[in-house]
């Protein structure tokens, strides 16, 4: 069911005001962040503007949620004192009494509340609120009937008892919640004032639809922003929904706006340093990264970010000093995809030693995280260490059973390759042992992508190795499978340049220590061909002697 909002009202621009100051801490509250609201409620409390009463019952729920009934009291009581006409904080005296098991005086303190509420459907929600939030099962006659008494006394147009129905239905009804919210926003409209607003509604609603409508979750955060631009719950929600969204280049742009709100979080800073990352805005996410560290320093996450920003730029130096920074913090949580990055920097550096190092301690935090044997068998290639770059290799792919990669089986070829043409060199018996693996690794990558000239001809070489460097029939075979492989496509001629004159040289030379003097020439003129040279020619018109 497609669920809409309707704002043809709002379009009028009949509410303009938004939240700001201790209501955006209301807003955090209602919109189930408690942690936020808290945040921001302590911090403006003493501000000019701020209700201290309305403040303190929102401080009391949140310590009543926390299981703090001392602390909860102590708000509500709070409450009464700045404010004895304010009907919220015997609300909250209400809720601690059901919390207790005293129904009794529950309803005391809710008749309190209710009187002085007088047609305050805000107020008067807040009772069958604390009646759910105590027992919705339990008290679920309590809360039917306050509901039914407020939408009546409202005329059906306040939007606090449709955000609570929706709240109630939320847990089995997703549709019918959607609903409620979508009910809720629709009264909200004629809110006059930031107190009366209930951007919750909206919250909600996107919340509920955003896993089956995306976009229609995003729309309408963004209509709501229109009504209430300073809001930091609707700032900060569109940003979330974003990100979730993966638009990260529109979600960066989003925190950026919401980061200047002063109820906004260092937690959402850190965040936007993130996605101005992966926005390649590097120079801001390196300087926003910096500002943070000026009050945090031991702020790993943005070590972190620092080093990733400057390898990105291409700032060498500035990248190695970032990542000795994040390494050398005692408190920092350094992941594998720190070291790999490192390792990486290291090896485009040519320090070898240190790199691999660094890709063995990415194997070493996140050993489930099997593609970083890959890195690490690349290292120890890099730095011709080729037992542990071929062993390394042959473990991951044992460890992807049936559905290895050609790509990967390819590498592992090239890797006992290497090992056999060393230990050759070396006059290590154990060279013909990594041969045969090299061509076992080979002939499973030539059986999955057969005719394909980069394969053919890689398994050319490794027969060469197998067979001390010198071209037998089995090598001269396999070249003259690669040229059949590469005629069969003209563009071969100008994209795979080199494989043809690897291919044409070595038949050249088979064919001249075979006294195939006419052949010999063909693969030789072919080889002129495509790559010129005097001496080629000259050597050409040799064998025509």
């Amino acid at each position: 069911m497609k669920l809409k909002l309707m704002f043809s009202l709002l379009l009028g621009g009949a509410m303009s005001m938004a939240a700001e100051g201790y209501m955006d801490g209301v807003e955090y509250f209602r919109a189930d962040q408690p942690e936020e609201a808290a945040i921001i409620l302590n911090n403006t409390l003493t501000q000019p503007g701020t209700d201290q009463a309305t403040a303190y019952y929102y401080l009391g729920q949140i310590a009543l949620q926390q299981g703090d009934k001392a602390q909860a009291k102590a708000m509500f009581d709070k409450g009464v004192a700045a404010d004895a006409e304010n009907g919220y904080n015997y609300v909250g005296l209400g809720s601690l009494a059901l919390s207790a098991g005293d129904t009794k005086a529950a309803a005391d303190y809710f008749k309190k509340a209710k009187g002085l509420a007088k047609k305050d459907a805000d107020i008067l929600t807040e009772i069958p609120r604390a009646y759910f939030e105590a027992n919705p099962v339990t008290y679920a006659n309590e809360i039917d009937k306050w509901l039914a008494d407020i939408k009546k006394q409202s005329k059906n147009t306040a939007p606090a008892p449709y955000i609570l129905e929706g709240d109630r239905l939320a847990g089995t009804n997703v549709g019918d919640a959607a609903g409620m919210y979508e009910m809720a926003a629709t009264f909200d409209h004629e809110s006059k004032n930031a107190q009366d607003a209930h951007p919750e509604a909206y919250v909600k609603y996107a919340r509920v639809i955003f896993k089956v409508n995306e976009k229609a979750a995003i729309d309408k955060l963004r209509e709501l922003l229109t009504y209430q631009p300073n809001s930091a719950l609707v700032q900060r929600e569109l940003a979330e929904k974003l990100y979730d969204a993966n638009q990260l280049t529109n979600a960066a742009n989003q925190y950026e706006a919401y980061i200047q709100n002063p109820n906004s979080f260092q937690k959402d800073k850190q965040r936007l340093v993130g996605l101005l990352f992966f926005a390649q805005r590097y120079p801001e996410s390196y300087d926003l990264a910096s500002q943070i560290l000026a009050d945090d320093p031991g702020n790993f996450y943005m070590q972190r970010m620092q080093f990733y920003n400057k390898k990105a730029m291409g700032d060498t130096i500035a990248a190695v000093n970032a990542a000795e920074a994040l390494l050398a913090n005692p408190k920092a949580q350094v992941n594998s995809q720190d070291y790999s990055q490192y390792g990486e920097l290291l090896t485009d550096m040519g320090n070898d030693s240190l790199a691999i190092v660094m890709y063995e301690n990415a194997v070493k935090v996140d050993p489930e995280k099997t593609s970083l044997l890959k890195d690490l068998s690349q290292a120890y290639n890099h730095g011709l260490r080729f037992q542990e770059a071929a062993d390394t290799m042959q473990k991951y792919i044992d460890l992807q059973g049936d559905d290895v990669d050609p790509n990967d089986l390819l590498a592992l070829a090239l890797r006992w390759n290497a090992l056999s043409s060393a230990q050759q060199k070396a006059e290590n018996p154990a060279w013909q042992a990594s041969s045969e693996k090299a061509i076992a690794a080979i002939n499973r990558v030539y059986e999955m992508t057969p005719n394909h000239p980069l394969v053919l001809n890689h398994r050319a070489r490794i027969l060469l190795v197998a067979n001390q460097s010198e071209i037998n029939d089995l090598v001269a075979q396999a070249d003259l499978e690669t040229l059949a492989a590469l005629d069969s496509d003209p563009a071969n001629l100008q994209n795979r340049q080199a494989i043809y004159v690897q291919v044409l040289g070595r038949l050249g030379n088979y064919y001249v220590t075979n006294h195939n003097i006419e052949e010999a020439k063909k693969m030789f003129q072919r080889f002129y061909e495509i790559q010129p040279s005097e001496e080629l020619q000259k050597y050409i018109e040799t064998l025509n002697k």
